[in-house]
């Protein structure tokens, strides 16, 4: 039975949508008949790095901020374990965020008018990297999280990372979907400011300038990336729904599930970031 998902381009089973994936032509030329095992060592060292970095970050921020900065001598140890975690939090957001910007505006990968097959199913080699890269941040955050749990976050920080740790691991295995999972990454460059504005309140500059304009930025950013940019990802996809139903019925399911769901709470969340700009703007202007 043949399915045709652009116009003069018909696929009759997944084998041929797999020779429709960048990725997959890309391991073929450099591993040839060893691209199917290489993918699954490209998966488990990208994930690997992750966590490794993750690590190496956390390690580096708890030998350095004591003698970098004052303030972090002052702080509880649970508090000194969040400094660390934010820390390579942060680094991640720089990664993934530039990785996404990178694969989102410059490369081809994700031009609707490329010489690829449909959209749904392209991906790269560096896009497998970069969701495996983000999947073992998200198990490594993860277990920080639930190891201090409640201190670094609630049920919704774990139900985040659930959601966004499986969405990833089923984009990684069958190189499906991955330019919603990429518009989905490039929302966390927020996460370096909302970073700030935690590390200036523990350092006792709730009432500077800097943390009143961190906090504007963070929500005109936030507005951009988590509300803006994901309304644009749920109109894509209404697009590219009669491409969306030939994915596989655990893609397909999450494709609806994270989106929607981290949607949501980045919405709840812009709602509480512009309360918050607004009480902080009438402290500064009370007499």
């Amino acid at each position: 039975m043949s399915t045709t998902l652009l116009s003069g381009v018909s696929y009759s089973n997944t084998t041929a949508l797999r020779r429709a994936v960048p990725f997959h032509d890309e391991m073929d030329m450099l591993l040839g008949t060893w691209s199917s095992a290489g993918e699954l060592v490209l998966w488990f060292v990208s994930v690997l790095s992750g966590i490794v970095f993750c690590k190496l970050v956390y390690d580096v921020s708890e030998g350095l901020s004591p003698v970098l900065f004052s303030s972090y001598n002052k702080l509880t140890k649970s508090e000194k374990v969040e400094w660390n975690n934010r820390t390579f939090s942060t680094a991640h957001a720089v990664v993934s965020s530039a990785i996404a910007f990178y694969l989102l505006y410059i490369s081809d990968v994700f031009i609707e008018s490329a010489p690829y097959g449909p959209i749904m199913f392209r991906s790269s080699m560096i896009s497998q990297i970069g969701l495996g890269f983000s999947c073992g941040y998200f198990i490594a955050d993860m277990g920080i999280v639930i190891a201090f749990f409640p201190v670094l976050g609630g049920y919704e920080f774990i139900a985040h990372h659930l959601v966004s740790m499986l969405s990833l691991i089923l984009a990684v295995h069958c190189a499906h979907a991955h330019l919603y999972l990429y518009i989905v990454l490039l929302s966390e460059c927020t996460t370096p400011f909302i970073n700030l504005r935690w590390y200036l309140t523990v350092a006792g500059l709730k009432d500077s300038p800097a943390y009143i304009y961190n906090g504007a930025f963070t929500a005109f950013l936030w507005l951009i990336v988590r509300v803006i940019n994901f309304l644009y990802c749920f109109y894509h996809l209404y697009l590219h729904f009669d491409q969306a139903v030939l994915l596989h019925t655990p893609g397909f399911v999450f494709l609806l599930l994270a989106p929607t769901s981290l949607g949501l709470m980045n919405f709840f969340w812009f709602y509480k970031i512009m309360n918050a700009v607004y009480r902080t703007l009438i402290r500064k202007q009370a007499p």
